[in-house]
């Protein structure tokens, strides 16, 4: 072939403007893709190159678009808990309350920092990870234009359409490439196409009308990688013009920056967070307007209350919320990124993570380790025979000896593998010798070994039960040649005519009995090889698949997938977590269901894709709930599947992927996760990384998110039952004093020592039981507990205000008024303190001891509210000393308190 460059000035400007113009679709005969792309064998001149990677850009996946930190920072003030804040500080500072509006402007800013920061750092750990990823390609390029072609490794983003690559077994295809020329390629594509089984590929001169889309035999695609032989392409597309890119589905397309496509559902962490912010909005827009009500109604008060009413407001809300909640999410990140085990590129991914109780996954690669082992090794009658196995591995042997394969056959490497632990000495000195080898091939499902040597008349010398004479049934020649034939059952079958072990003609009726022997047993789940022998005399000429017939039939081979060492192991520690795993994969029902038992996990009936293609929304939710594994799926099926769970079961949904073909399902779900060796466009769009395929790394993040959530549950709890009970006994005070039960400045100085201590609780340990089930905020259940234990504070505020009424006896003075303030100024620290210690494992006693962090907090502000009104700044918060008779009926009314919050958290108030 003579192939000569056109010129610069060939090009059309349409072909510059459109990449795929300009590079074809690599439809055509080889010398036509390559005019088109004005290329050749030998590759690129240097110079031309530079151009067209000027033209075209980097050969990089077109990734979401990463957010800069001010467009985070400005991202979080939407928060609806931040947005409340927002409004109370707005009117604070409308009506001069500048201490109030500056607190709560600090709390806001440092939430959004937090927040903002916390996100970033993953998303530079994610990019460390594409780093830790970047490969490169062997390339065929040339200095000038005269000058010879010369092979070396480039980065991979420097590829540009025209580049001619190699491909060896183990490559990662750099771009999408027209082939060549290719001997014994097998490409995997299942992050393209599903299919875990390497397609064969072969460098077509003229492809065929039929051939195109993923899967088409003289192309191969960036994301897929090389399982076998070799090959040499012309890149035909780079970016974002390759099928990889191509594929991502439109409602991801927003996301990478092509254009728009609906935004993804709220998560449970928006709904909870939203369902509580608005319940609080709803109680703070009701109570300022009680207070000034009954203000002017009660004590002729008229707009002298309106600070007291804002003071009340912020004294309901949560504002340490939003920095507690972004504290323990990036706390808990962080711990599980130093381990270098899992990414969490969206902090309110955590909390959905410990919210999962549905978790999706696919078999191959999660719950299987994509290496085959041998089963079993039968004969026709389904009985154990050795000698099938044997002879399955004296084909493996030499057809891997013989054949020159750019890399070993799996399945041949099993079958050794299962003969040397048997101890079958296939390996030994005293073996046969190879002779020749038929390999496997395109439209070829068979191999075959010829040998000859001792072993094949002395059965006695390898512990098989048969000899070649006894299963060809005659007497052996003196110089013979054995031929050792493996593959697809009904191949192998067609070619026998007597069966091994009886010496007997093998019919129609028994072919299709053992046929059907080979069919059950792949039903259940296995990989089916037929084994048959036969002599021929020895001879100089090749052998040809002429010679594949009248061969006696041995027996079967049955192979399945390695079970992965954690699975078991990771099942169960989902399944005592609460958490239900459903499988949803391309294989066989039986294949699925057989690892499923395999691991203890009972698959029950597995359905396959065709049935649920008529169901509606809810027919497959109630389908998908009690169903366990899903085969024969396709990506549209397993994204329908999520949703189903999702939004018809009630479910809170993570799945696991790693493929262009879980796209569609990692955005259905509630949690995207993905493994560290994911293409590209999967780990971009998923929320949460891991750095393999391990189940163990996913329940470690499914505990943490746990713990998180329960150290934000905790601070709800604590602060919404506490803020509780002083807005009624404020409101109460309010009605029965002649004077504001506490001043503004009061207000906010207590409140601010509440935030600092509370934001130990952060840092807490919650309880082993808060771990066993999937934990999320539930607006309903907090504001049951928010009730009844708001009750119970207000109580022990009303009863501090008989204490003071016994220590002070009057108020009528500007010190006797002084003294109230600082008596329950003084209370409403100390009962915070106790309930931070009581409360924080929720309703069941605390297991172990708090945390350091906790403790200190508790104490601190237990000495804060002993010492504050007896210092200096006492007289300028408008507080006084307190007398002794306080202190002693004090102590009275808290170990009181405490005995109640006892008695109502046991009996589950």
């Amino acid at each position: 072939m003579v192939w000569a460059p056109e010129g610069p000035a060939a090009r059309g400007a349409a072909a510059e403007e459109n990449p795929r113009e300009h590079t074809g679709d690599g439809h055509g005969t080889a010398l036509e893709v390559l005019r088109t792309l004005r290329s050749g064998p030998r590759g690129l001149v240097e110079a031309e190159a530079e151009e067209r990677l000027a033209r075209h850009g980097e050969n990089t996946f077109p990734g979401r678009r990463p957010a800069s930190w001010p467009r985070r920072f400005a991202r979080s003030l939407r928060d609806p808990f931040t947005a409340v804040l927002l409004c109370l500080g707005l009117v604070s500072a409308v009506m001069s309350a500048w201490g109030t509006a500056c607190v709560i402007a600090v709390l806001v800013m440092v939430s959004c920092v937090l927040r903002s920061t916390g996100e970033h750092r993953a998303d530079r750990s994610a990019a460390a990870l594409r780093d830790m990823i970047a490969t490169t390609a062997t390339v065929r390029r040339r200095p000038t234009a005269d000058a010879p072609a010369l092979t070396r490794e480039l980065p991979v983003d420097q590829l540009v359409p025209g580049d001619v690559v190699l491909l060896a077994p183990g490559d990662l295809v750099p771009a999408d490439l027209r082939l060549l020329r290719a001997t014994g390629l097998t490409v995997h594509e299942a992050a393209l196409t599903g299919e875990s089984t390497p397609v064969v590929k072969h460098g077509l001169d003229v492809p065929r009308s039929d051939d195109h889309g993923p899967g088409r035999i003289h192309s191969c695609f960036q994301g897929s990688s090389v399982v076998s032989g070799t090959g040499t392409g012309v890149v035909v597309a780079t970016g974002a013009a390759t099928m990889l890119s191509g594929t991502l589905p439109d409602r991801d397309r927003e996301a990478y920056g092509w254009g728009r496509g609906p935004s993804r559902a709220a998560s449970p962490f928006d709904r909870s967070v939203n369902g509580i912010a608005w319940t609080l909005v709803r109680f703070m827009l009701l109570t300022a307007p009680l207070v000034l009500i009954a203000g002017a109604l009660l004590r002729g008060r008229g707009l002298e209350t309106l600070p007291f009413a804002v003071a009340v407001a912020v004294g309901l809300t949560p504002e340490m919320l939003p920095v507690v909640v972004t504290t323990a999410l990036a706390r808990g990140a962080a711990l599980l990124a130093r381990g270098g085990e899992v990414i969490v590129r969206r902090l309110p991914a955590l909390h959905d993570l410990g919210a999962v109780d549905v978790l999706c996954v696919d078999k191959t690669g999660t719950l299987t380790q994509d290496v085959p082992v041998v089963t079993c090794a039968v004969d026709g009658e389904g009985q154990d025979d050795p000698a099938v196995l044997h002879w399955a591995a004296v084909n493996a042997l030499w057809t891997l000896q013989l054949a020159e394969l750019p890399t070993p056959d799996a399945l041949d490497e099993a079958i050794l593998d299962a003969d040397e632990e048997r101890g079958g000495g296939v390996l030994g000195a005293d073996s046969v010798e190879g002779v020749a080898a038929l390999p496997c091939g395109p439209g070829r499902p068979l191999a075959t070994a010829v040998v000859r040597g001792p072993a094949a008349y002395e059965p006695d010398r390898l512990g098989t039960p048969g000899n070649v004479r006894a299963l060809t049934g005659g007497p052996a020649p003196a110089k013979v040649h054995t031929l050792v034939v493996k593959g697809a059952p009904e191949d192998v079958l067609r070619r026998c005519t007597r069966v091994g072990h009886t010496g007997l003609s093998l019919g129609e009726a028994e072919r299709e009995r053992l046929a059907g022997r080979a069919a059950a047993l792949a039903a259940d789940g296995l990989r089916v090889l037929a084994v048959a022998v036969a002599e021929r005399p020895a001879r100089g000429r090749p052998y040809t698949p002429a010679d594949e017939r009248d061969l006696a039939f041995l027996g079967f081979v049955g192979l399945r997938d390695a079970l992965a060492p954690t699975a078991a192991e990771a099942l169960t520690a989902l399944a005592d977590r609460g958490v239900t795993v459903k499988v949803l994969t391309g294989d066989h029902p039986g294949t699925a269901a057989r690892i499923c038992r395999e691991l203890g996990l009972e698959p029950g009936e597995v359905v396959t894709a065709d049935r649920i293609e008529g169901l509606g929304p809810l027919e497959l939710a109630r389908l998908a709930t009690r169903t366990t594994v899903f085969a024969r799926c396709a990506p549209e099926h397993k994204a329908r599947i999520v949703r189903a769970l999702r939004e018809g079961g009630g479910h809170t949904v993570g799945f696991l992927g790693d493929g262009v073909n879980d796209l569609s399902a990692l955005h259905a779900a509630d949690v995207g996760i993905c493994p560290r060796d994911g293409v590209d466009v999967a780990r971009e769009a998923s929320d949460v990384v891991l750095a393999s395929k391990d189940l163990t790394s996913l329940d470690r993040a499914i505990l943490a998110g746990r713990r998180s959530t329960g150290n934000i549950a905790a601070y709800l709890r604590i602060t919404l039952s506490s803020n509780l009970g002083n807005v009624i006994a404020m409101l109460v005070a309010g009605l029965l004093l002649p004077f504001l039960p506490m001043l503004p400045a009061q207000v906010l100085v207590q409140n601010l020592c509440f935030d600092a201590a509370q934001l130990a609780l952060a840092f807490d340990r919650p309880g082993a039981y808060a771990l066993r089930h999937p934990t999320v905020l539930r607006p309903r259940a907090l504001f049951r507990f928010m009730t009844g234990f708001g009750l119970l504070n207000a109580v022990a505020d009303l009863t501090t205000f008989g204490v003071l009424a016994l220590a002070v006896r009057s108020f009528d003075d500007e010190r006797g008024q002084a003294a109230f303030h600082a008596g329950w100024f003084t209370e409403n620290l100390l009962t915070q303190a106790l309930v931070m210690l009581l409360l924080r494992s929720g309703r069941r006693l605390a297991e172990g001891g708090a945390p350091a962090p906790i403790r200190l907090a508790a104490a601190a502000l237990a000495v804060l509210g002993l010492l504050l009104p007896l210092s200096p700044l006492g007289p300028v918060l408008g507080m006084t000393a307190l007398p002794p008779l306080y202190y002693g009926l004090m102590a009275g009314v808290l170990a009181l308190y405490g005995v109640a919050l006892g008695v109502a958290r046991r009996r589950g108030v």
